[in-house]
Order: structure tokens, then C-alpha cells, then sequence
């Protein structure tokens, strides 16, 4: 694979869970768990990019590396892409990983994994998914849902995504995890981009690059990694972590 940076945005103004980045798991900051897993898939550097003095601090102390960006943007994408002009200013990295700060039990191997759609020159942005299994999750708004075509062994190619339960009929619904690998001339023209009609009306970013034309490739992998919106969703971090 190409020359690869792993991107973690992290700011403290969650509206669920103000401050999740610093919150303790397992006696560190769950920035520094995520940082740590992104370490391990080995796939090239990793920076966290944040607006916050304190979570730069934090990253620092536990021997990361972090760059601060503007507090005014609009999502983890255009954060992401501001940082990567400062950290890669000589264009050194043509595949550039969006990692959320919020995703402390994520595994190595499933970061990786979203690289190998980009094995095919076609696919401008790869993301994941797995099948959904409980029957609850199906009708679940919350639940982000991916509807492809399969174009390989455990990989879509992107149609649409959707907090509907789609598609109808019999076959298995699949959950989108929301860590995307840019190809990096993708991820300056999706930021560039102005929202889509339908993004707008799924509340879903990605609708975006799928309405301009751009293609989503999609891995499967096993597992959903559990991501912490919710003081609920840090308990289930902390006892996946600690084991009690």
C-alpha cells in the first residue's frame, strides 16, 4: 500500500458526553486508548488532531503526537484535512485514515482492514461494516446502514447509506462503522464539497461523496467496535477494558 497517516479527531465539546476524550478508562484518557490501538495496527504514523490545549497535553505526555486545529469546523473531516497540511505538508502520505477519538476498543486489525479496498484504483474512500445480528438493531435509526453490491470476498461497493432499515426483503442488513481511509486527492475534493441534499436529510456525511460521484468501497469485518457517546457506553469501555 501506498504511504499511509492515521488522523484522530478530538474535541472536548461532545453535546452527549462533554470532555470524552480525557475520560478515564481503566486509568488512562480514552484518546490515549484509541491513539495506542491506531499505534498497533502499524500502518503509518498517527496524529491526533484537536482544538484543545489539554488533550494535546495529554497525547504528548503518553509519547503521541498531536496537532491543534481551528475549534470552528464543522466535523471530523474538515478537522482532519487541516491537520494533515500542517503534519504533511510535503504531500508525503497518499492514504490518509479518519480514526474517531471515541472508538477506545477498536482492534488493530480492523483499522487495517479498511485499507484494502484501496488496493483497487477505482475506489476513492473505503469504510467498514459488519452484518447486523441483533434483530433490535435492524429498525434502530441510530444504527447507520450500508446497502452495496458485493464486488469481492467480504467487501461492497457502496450505494447509499441510510438509518432506514434497507434493503427489503430477505438477506443480511449490514452496520456502518464510521472510520474511513481517504485517498488523499478524495478527501480534498469531499472537503470541498458543499453538504448534499441527501446528507442533509440523513444527517449522514458520507451521502455527500456518494452524491457527487465518488466511489465508497466497503470491508466487512466481524465486529462492530463499540463506540462511547453515552456515560452508558463509557461503563460498557470501562468493563471491556478492566475485564470486571
Amino acid at each position: 500500500m501506498a504511504d499511509a497517516l492515521i488522523l484522530i479527531p478530538a474535541r472536548m465539546a461532545a453535546t452527549r458526553l462533554p470532555g470524552k476524550p480525557l475520560a478515564d478508562i481503566g486509568g488512562e484518557p480514552m484518546i490515549v486508548h484509541v491513539l495506542r490501538r491506531a499505534q498497533a495496527a502499524e500502518i503509518g504514523p498517527v496524529v491526533v488532531a484537536t482544538d484543545s490545549a489539554e488533550i494535546a497535553s495529554i497525547v504528548d505526555k503518553a509519547g503521541g503526537t498531536a496537532v491543534m486545529t481551528r475549534p470552528d469546523h464543522a466535523s471530523g473531516s474538515d478537522r482532519i484535512f487541516e491537520a494533515l497540511g500542517k503534519v504533511d505538508s510535503q504531500h508525503r502520505a497518499e492514504i490518509v485514515v479518519n480514526l474517531q477519538g471515541d472508538l477506545p476498543t477498536i482492534e488493530a486489525g480492523v483499522i487495517r482492514a479498511a485499507l484494502t479496498p484501496l488496493t483497487d484504483a477505482a475506489v476513492d474512500i473505503a469504510t467498514l461494516a459488519a452484518e447486523i445480528t441483533v434483530a433490535e438493531e435492524r429498525g434502530n435509526p441510530n444504527v447507520v446502514k450500508v446497502v452495496g453490491t458485493p464486488v469481492g470476498p467480504s467487501r461492497l461497493r457502496a450505494l447509499y447509506f441510510t438509518r432506514a432499515t434497507a434493503p427489503a426483503g430477505e438477506g443480511p442488513l449490514y452496520h456502518h462503522i464510521g472510520l474511513y481511509a481517504y485517498r488523499r486527492a478524495a478527501l480534498e475534493r469531499f472537503v470541498k464539497l458543499p453538504p448534499s441534499p441527501l446528507e442533509r436529510r440523513e444527517r449522514l456525511e458520507q451521502l455527500r461523496a456518494l452524491e457527487a460521484g465518488m466511489r465508497i468501497d466497503v470491508a466487512i469485518v466481524d465486529t462492530v467496535p463499540l463506540g462511547v457517546d453515552t456515560p452508558e457506553d463509557l461503563e460498557k469501555a470501562r468493563a471491556m477494558v478492566t475485564g470486571r
